[in-house]
């Protein structure tokens, strides 16, 4: 199937309509803005449904396990079948599941209600590989770095907008403000995308194998998933555990200030097409080093807060909001330019393994910030998340070997 590959991408001569590349990007960031809306409404959350903190916190985790699976089982058949289908049937069913949510009358809905948000989600990483795809080659780090930052601001402002929404009119509202937003999107899409060829003809069964496969045979591709999911585990523990914290003594904070630290999370996003420019000029290697230093250094400094007056601990937690999430996202850019130049024709599936290692690390770091929060307090997640960082800095300057790569 490479020659209709060759000849969709080839016809993409003329640059693309700016409204189609604002479409995508906003697509991708509404969608991947649904996994965090819940993260700034926990506090009240829990309390208003009458559920223990052990369950409010698995809340996240099952979001993003659902989001890991998705991509994992779904995320592949874009290399199969039209991408242009797979994006609306899937903003059908996450708007269904996003209702749900909103609807739920116990924890236990509630809970199956995040995994299917999560599954659903995945339309976001169909909408990244289709922008590279239409977008012609002199044009394509631009498209899909605009892209990359719709998705980046849409994981950074669900929280401002979460807790703004859920301090005014509740934590329910929040689901039906994000389930109009997708269909919005999902009408756009249904409207602007065009259809898109497959470029290869591999079952489904053995579409799943060829993941196995590509792990085996790039090193660099595994290298870049463990990094970015070592990261995403600290990335993660401090946004899942953040407004509980808050909600606490010495803060009681409510959801619109744990949400509004998403928008120093935001300043270090939109610094992070520096980094692409950066890779592009001395390597993605030096970028993903840099943003992994970053991450472990943030961190590390957050572990110091306990130590400091409540008033100068907030100023600290916004700080390194602002270093880690640039830091992140700049390492997420990174590897996707190690990545996505492996196999042109693989990159739904090569996209999936990336994002099946962070997001696996999203679940596992929502986990144990809920678990070490409660058994030990701030510190231990904050420590945590540094050893996590301070192992994809490890990562990072283990060489791959070139004939693996």
């Amino acid at each position: 199937m490479s020659s209709i590959q060759n000849t969709h991408e080839n016809s993409q001569s003329a640059p693309l309509a700016p409204q189609l590349i604002l479409l995508l990007a906003a697509g991708a960031g509404f969608a991947v803005a649904t996994l965090y809306y819940s993260q700034p409404i926990l506090g009240v959350l829990g309390a208003d449904i009458g559920a223990s903190d052990h369950a409010i916190g698995l809340v996240p985790t099952l979001t993003q396990l659902g989001y890991a699976l998705g991509i994992l089982l779904l995320a592949p058949l874009g290399d199969r079948h039209d991408r242009r289908s797979i994006i609306l049937i899937k903003a059908g069913l996450l708007i269904a599941a996003l209702l749900l949510a909103g609807c739920a009358p116990s924890v236990a809905w509630l809970l199956a209600a995040s995994l299917a948000i999560g599954l659903t989600a995945t339309l976001a990483q169909d909408i990244v590989p289709a922008a590279a795809t239409l977008a012609p080659l002199a044009q394509r780090g631009r498209v899909v770095g605009t892209v990359m930052t719709g998705l980046l601001m849409g994981i950074l402002l669900s929280r401002v907008i979460s807790g703004l929404v859920a301090e005014h009119f509740g934590w329910r509202a929040i689901f039906f403000v994000a389930a109009a937003s997708i269909a919005l999107i999902g009408l756009a899409a249904w409207r602007g995308l065009p259809k898109f060829a497959p470029t290869t003809d591999l079952s489904y069964a053995a579409l799943l194998g060829s993941l196995r496969t590509l792990w085996l045979r790039h090193a660099a591709l595994r290298h870049a998933a463990l990094a970015q999911g070592l990261q995403a585990v600290g990335f993660s523990a401090f946004w899942s555990t953040l407004a509980v914290m808050l909600h606490a003594a010495p803060f009681h904070l409510g959801s619109a200030v744990a949400g509004s630290f998403g928008l120093a999370g935001a300043a270090g996003a939109l610094a992070a097409p520096l980094a692409g420019h950066l890779a592009d000029k001395r390597g993605p290697e030096l970028v993903t080093r840099l943003g992994t230093g970053l991450n472990a250094l943030s961190f590390a400094a957050l572990s110091l807060a306990p130590l400091l007056s409540p008033n100068a601990q907030l100023w600290l937690l916004g700080i390194g909001a602002i270093g880690f999430d640039l830091g992140v996202q700049a390492s997420l850019i990174a590897h996707q330019t190690i990545v996505y130049s492996i196999e042109p024709g693989a990159r739904s599936r090569l996209n999936a393994v990336l994002f099946v290692g962070m997001f696996i690390g999203m679940a596992s770091g929502a986990a144990l910030g809920s678990l070490l929060l409660a058994q030990w307090g701030w510190v231990a997640v904050t420590g945590m998340a540094t050893v996590a960082a301070l192992g994809a800095l490890a990562v990072r300057f283990w060489k791959v070997q070139p004939e693996l790569a």
